[in-house]
């Protein structure tokens, strides 16, 4: 059972998102928070496996929210969808360097919301479709200039290849197809950076990428 706590300060979205997964029967709503403070309260009381997290707030908003959450070691299996009115919110690049694990628009098909959650709580990255590029570049934008090489230490040069396509945000099945892997080979590969790394997500992979300079803006 997927258990999905749900931020966002209209009542109205959070009952409607509630009905719609609510029916799924893999997922649970275990609460609802309408202030960034009571989302964190929330998340350490349940620990739910997903949590869809409106941006603007009062009393903390969701950037805050999340770097909050995602900085407590005892919430390390919580991942966070940012859900905002407008694909290009300013605070998104920041809530996905911060350690969200994905980003949807509020109008998204409710098909694709239920998927979204499945695919946070996978650990997967999640991104609206049709905005990946423009936020992987907002993201890079607001990270280090000064490449910090040494993370990368630990990975093997086929792992940093890897990596490197996940900064671009290709699947396991282009990355497959790139470096002439079979997808399962090209999820290994993501799986041991992931825990070479420490990383979260595939999210997290991506801001490495960057960060590191494997990635640069305009690549995309």
């Amino acid at each position: 059972m997927i258990r999905v706590l749900l931020a966002d300060d209209q009542q109205l979205i959070r009952a409607g998102f509630a009905a719609l997964l609510n029916a799924e029967a893999d997922i649970e709503i275990v609460g609802g928070a309408a202030t960034g403070v009571d989302a964190v309260t929330l998340a350490k009381a349940s620990r739910p496996d997903v949590i869809l997290m409106d941006i603007r707030m009062p009393e903390g908003d969701g950037l805050w929210a999340t770097e909050q959450i995602v900085s407590d070691p005892t919430l390390a299996g919580t991942h966070i969808v940012i859900v905002s009115t407008f694909e290009l919110d300013e605070y998104v690049a920041q809530a996905i360097t911060a350690g969200a694990s994905g980003f949807l628009v509020k109008d998204t098909e409710p098909v694709e919301l239920i998927r979204a959650v499945r695919v946070a709580a996978a650990g997967e990255a999640l991104l609206s479709p049709g905005v990946t590029k423009r936020l992987l570049e907002r993201v890079a934008l607001g990270l280090k200039p000064a490449p910090q090489t040494s993370a990368l230490d630990s990975l093997t040069d086929r792992e940093r290849e890897v990596l490197a396509l996940v900064g671009l945000g290709l699947t396991n099945t282009e990355i497959g197809e790139r470096l002439y892997l079979s997808p399962l080979t090209a999820k290994t590969h993501v799986s041991r950076i992931m825990s070479k790394l420490g990383a979260r997500d595939r999210v997290h992979l991506v801001v490495v990428a960057y960060e590191t300079g494997l990635v640069q803006p305009g690549w995309l």
